[in-house]
């Protein structure tokens, strides 16, 4: 599969070694150009290149930036993408690192708002797991304990291919409902950051609750 990243802090940089070392072919790009991923892309096998081509032919974009910053990515970034290429949202909304936003603040869920700013259906994932777990903490298929990544969005079929990456790289994913459903992977939820397994993980999903607490509001 070819795969663009756009983002290459602590997960971007994360999901380009989980992916590439899984066979895929992995763009990569940040908002500081090609030559800031050199290392990463001498590590990995990926390519580093500039923000406007890392989705350019790609079945699968990972969007994995602050939410302050995606009003500023270019007009048309994902314009290069394949037909039917899924869009896969990685973003938590901090307050005190995003600034307030109005419309995740009335009740959108995050990335529903991301949705509407990139005017493209996204898949939201990879979002409640720390870095280094993600890089660390894959196993094979079937392992007790093996931990579970929720995903949420309203195309199953975008979902079920995200899923089926999400094993590919040692971890289990759950079926966490729509995009409008996707509070209960927001930071604070029960299932974020715990590791659980995917009973587990469909059990914090269903006691979240969703009022944004108190720490998340801006």
């Amino acid at each position: 599969m070819k795969i663009g990243i756009i983002g290459a802090g602590n997960i971007g940089s994360t999901l380009t070694r989980r992916f590439t070392a899984a066979g895929h072919e992995v763009a990569v790009a940040n908002s500081r150009g090609p030559a800031t991923l050199a290392d990463l892309a001498a590590e990995t096998g990926a390519r580093a290149v500039p923000l406007a081509e890392a989705a350019r032919g790609a079945d699968l974009v990972v969007v994995t930036i602050p939410e302050k910053a995606i009003p500023s990515l270019p007009d048309g970034v994902l314009d290069g993408a394949a037909p039917g290429a899924v869009i896969v949202d990685t973003g938590n909304y901090y307050p005190q690192r995003d600034g307030r936003i109005d419309a995740i603040e009335a009740g959108t869920t995050e990335s529903r708002w991301v949705s509407d700013q990139l005017g493209r259906p996204v898949v939201k994932a990879f979002n409640t797991i720390q870095s280094q777990h993600l890089l660390e903490f894959g196993k094979p298929a079937g392992t007790p304990g093996r931990i579970a990544l929720p995903v949420a969005g309203d195309d199953p079929d975008a979902k079920a291919t995200v899923i089926n990456l999400i094993d590919e790289i040692g971890f289990d994913g759950v079926d966490a409902g729509t995009l409008d459903e996707s509070w209960r992977q927001q930071p604070e939820a029960p299932v974020y950051g715990a590791d659980l397994d995917a009973d587990g993980a469909r059990r914090a999903l269903a006691e979240a609750s969703p009022e944004r607490p108190a720490s998340m509001r801006g």
